[in-house]
């Protein structure tokens, strides 16, 4: 049961909603986490007012990182759009080249080969994977476990190097493009991806043994950040964050897309909706990833078009309609609405990143009455990303 404390300390509401603090009383004080700062989830910062060790009240604060992709996108022409997107989210940029790339094949009426479909679908849980071995890293790097982030580090960069292998890229891919991809799978691919899996579970077991059985990780993490199922669906709570309390959210299987339905897959669940909870649907999520992997592998065509014929890309016009394409990414729900109106521009477009939600409303409501040193940890475990909110 979430902890209820007496807020009959606490200053009255003024009629906009916000606190009425006096700070000259000297029994609040107002402090700043981040930009700058080892436990903020990137370029953002929260505003912090305490009573004592007790935050009373949080208010996040973005505008420190590039902004304005979606206006930037309304000005370029669709291709000139492709390599923007993947900036949308750095450590998981392939999920923003699918959605974009589906979209766009949606209203232009382009069929993608189904061997693409298959490299999308296996670049898409490369992608999820890296995404949760940044956030262990993180998560245990905010309680003072640094060499869990060392140990996720060194796996992830071994993933990267699969990625390189495919696209020539580390962290920008540019691999998901309209119409499919831009190649096949490199020879000896399959062995090298086995061989990274393998040494991802062996680093998982150790992580699991280091951190989730850990007295203090746990004595920092049960309890804390409780989220009460009841508010899922009204702050926009997806993915992981929704899944730890018990609320089976997961696009790949409610709407599907891809190759997903033909994968053997079950979203991992959670009940405790605490912090240590959504640590470990991630961690459970990620061993999955490892699984879908090898399923694609052993089952995806390895001959075939991987990309749909294309007109002339400088001077490509789309005819007039409207879109949104969803997807599961390592956050949550993901999603892109595209209109366009016949020109060679896109008319709109609006990304549905999940740090939008939790960053903003869902933080701001969780972190009242948290002690200041546990802020990091209850913020990292809604596992953002700035530039989802900065769009």
């Amino acid at each position: 049961m979430a902890y209820q404390p007496d807020r009959s300390q606490y200053p009255s509401r003024k009629p906009d909603g916000s606190l009425d603090i006096d700070l000259s009383s000297g029994k609040y004080l107002k402090l700043w986490q981040g930009p700058q700062h080892p436990g903020i989830t990137g370029n953002m910062s929260v505003e912090l007012t305490v009573c004592g060790d007790e935050v009373i009240e949080g208010k996040t604060h973005v505008g420190y990182l590039h902004r304005g992709f979606e206006k930037l996108m309304e000005r370029r022409t669709f291709i000139q759009c492709f390599p923007i997107v993947c900036r949308i989210c750095v450590p998981e940029p392939d999920f923003n080249e699918y959605c974009y790339a589906a979209a766009v094949e949606e209203l232009a009426g382009l069929e993608v080969p189904e061997r693409a479909d298959w490299i999308r679908t296996l670049i898409l849980e490369m992608g999820r994977i890296n995404s949760y071995l940044m956030y262990l890293g993180g998560q245990a790097g905010a309680l003072g476990q640094g060499v869990i982030g060392q140990w996720t580090t060194y796996v992830r960069d071994l993933m990267l190097d699969r990625f390189e292998e495919l696209s020539g890229a580390r962290i920008y891919h540019m691999f998901i493009m309209p119409g499919g991809v831009r190649d096949g799978l490199p020879d000896g691919f399959d062995q090298r991806m086995e061989e990274t899996l393998r040494e991802i579970e062996s680093t998982l077991a150790d992580v699991k043994d280091v951190m989730f059985t850990n007295a203090v990780f746990k004595k920092r993490t049960v309890g804390l950040g409780y989220i009460d199922p009841a508010i899922v669906d009204q702050y926009g709570v997806t993915g992981p964050t929704a899944r730890a309390a018990g609320v089976a959210k997961d696009v790949r299987r409610d709407q599907p897309y891809l190759v997903y339905p033909q994968l053997d897959f079950e979203p991992v669940v959670g009940q405790d909706s605490d912090v240590f909870a959504r640590a470990d649907v991630r961690r459970r999520d990620l061993l999955m990833s490892v699984d879908l992997i090898r399923q694609i592998l052993a089952r995806m065509p390895r001959s075939g078009a991987v990309m749909a014929p294309l007109p002339n890309v400088l001077h490509w016009k789309i005819p007039f309609g409207e879109t949104y394409i969803r997807g599961e990414c390592s956050r949550g729900e993901y999603g892109y609405y595209l209109v366009t109106d016949g020109s060679g521009y896109p008319r709109r477009v609006n990304v549905r990143g999940p740090s939008y939600t939790h960053a903003m409303a869902l933080l701001e409501r969780l972190i009242v009455n948290c002690n200041i040193s546990d802020v990091a940890a209850l913020m990292v475990s809604l596992h953002t990303y700035p530039p989802e909110i900065e769009r």
